[in-house]
């Protein structure tokens, strides 16, 4: 029966987290994003992210995008640095041409970093990113 099921491969979709000037508060702050470098919209876009290791685990965060336009990207979470040495995690369902896509993004601990920054696909921005 599991071989009848089609799960199809996500490609051109990423998470980010970037490490950005908050004009308001006067800091540096990280940002989670989801990025769609796809040529086609994003359709309910469920995001679920938690953070944990071997004795800890964070609270769930949810967040949900009617739309996320082609080469376009929407911020997810403000991700405080204490979260940094557990693993993050986000879980990306969205539908393209009315079928389901699934896939998890996994920042390993101590990976969200200053010295791990690249440049970020559509965005102005350096962050660390997971394809």
């Amino acid at each position: 029966m599991k071989k009848d099921i089609d799960i199809p491969q996500v490609i051109d979709v990423y998470v980010a987290v970037v490490n950005e000037y908050n004009n308001t508060y006067k800091t540096h702050d990280w940002n989670a994003y989801i990025i769609n470098n796809k040529d086609i919209d994003l359709e309910v876009v469920l995001i679920v992210t938690n953070g944990y290791s071997k004795d800890k685990i964070t609270s769930i965060f949810r967040k949900k995008l009617d739309l996320l336009p082609a080469k376009s990207y929407a911020k997810i979470e403000l991700m405080q640095e204490d979260l940094f040495v557990l693993n993050n995690q986000f879980k990306v369902t969205f539908f393209e041409n009315n079928k389901m896509f699934d896939k998890t993004y996994l920042f390993r601990k101590n990976t969200i970093n200053k010295n791990a920054l690249q440049p970020i696909p559509l965005m102005e921005a350096r962050g660390v990113l997971v394809k």
